[in-house]
């Protein structure tokens, strides 16, 4: 992440529970303030494009038997995998109503610090699901925005966009397998509204490089899990105590030459994203 100009830079404060880009499967995604049905559609039909790529699937959603979801930054968790505990130069305590860390600091970092867990919530399994993902919008996007923004994404996340992506109409994986989905923050730059003189303090443009697993664990999977790399730009108020998203984008990359790895087998990443807890983030 980058230096913040409010006080000494401190590293992550590790969180819990993605957006998939890159060469992967990506989740409709909320894409500015005001969304509107156009953009949700480009977003859709990139979500399409990418999931009909079987190479490179971007979402991870763990299905035990009936299908739940995992790897979302709500909580959503296996058990035995617990949030790696945070540290920073103000770590944050708070949670909101929908598990997402509350009560960032009214700073650049505390703002970068919000940027990372918001994108952590978004590329989230809990996403998918109508329920989880309405308390998610209205945790961390400003008031102004997230009543329209609601009826946008449940048009979104539903019909041949689940389908496609090997899951159930009520956004959850198939018996016997994992839907796998979760994003994990590189690091943060504020690009706008950072410094003395150079912008609001109580609105902040952030960026988070972000890379993330996206896929359907399971014997005979068609979207096998996958990683991606994305950047998403969230433009931030400062609203009721806290920092809240007034629009958000999302682009490709960028992304670093993959390694020779071998492929784990679906069970093992299954059971990665089960007992592996997700991390809280902070500057």
């Amino acid at each position: 992440m980058s230096l913040g100009q409010d006080g000494p830079p401190t590293r992550t404060r590790m969180p819990e529970g993605h957006t998939a880009h890159g060469g992967g499967t990506r989740r409709p995604q909320p894409r500015r303030a005001l969304v509107t049905v156009v953009g949700i559609v480009v977003l859709l039909i990139a979500a399409l494009a990418f999931a009909n790529r079987g190479d490179h699937p971007s979402a991870a959603n763990r299905g035990t038997g009936g299908g739940g979801t995992s790897g979302g930054s709500t909580g959503t968790r296996g058990s035995g995998a617990a949030p790696t505990a945070p540290t920073g130069l103000k770590p944050v305590d708070g949670k909101s109503g929908a598990g997402i860390p509350a009560g960032f600091a009214h700073t650049e970092q505390g703002a970068q610090s919000a940027a990372a867990n918001y994108a952590v919530a978004l590329g989230s399994a809990d996403m998918f699901v109508a329920d989880r993902r309405h308390r998610i919008v209205g945790a961390i996007y400003d008031t102004s925005v997230a009543a329209g923004l609601q009826a946008d994404l449940d048009r979104a996340y539903s019909g041949a966009a689940l389908k496609t992506l090997g899951l159930t109409a009520d956004g959850t994986a198939p018996a016997g397998f994992t839907f796998v989905s979760r994003t994990v923050p590189i690091g943060t730059k504020v690009t706008s509204g950072s410094g003395s003189g150079s912008g609001s303090a109580d609105a902040k443009t952030v960026e988070v490089w972000c890379t993330d697993l996206v896929g359907l664990a399971g014997s005979g999977s068609t979207k096998p899990v996958s990683t991606a790399w994305f950047t998403i730009t969230e433009q931030l108020v400062w609203s009721n105590g806290d920092w809240k998203i007034r629009s958000s984008s999302q682009k490709d990359g960028p992304a670093p030459v993959a390694a020779d790895n071998q492929a784990a087998s679906a069970d093992e990443i299954a059971g990665a994203v089960r007992d592996y807890g997700g991390f809280t983030y902070a500057r």
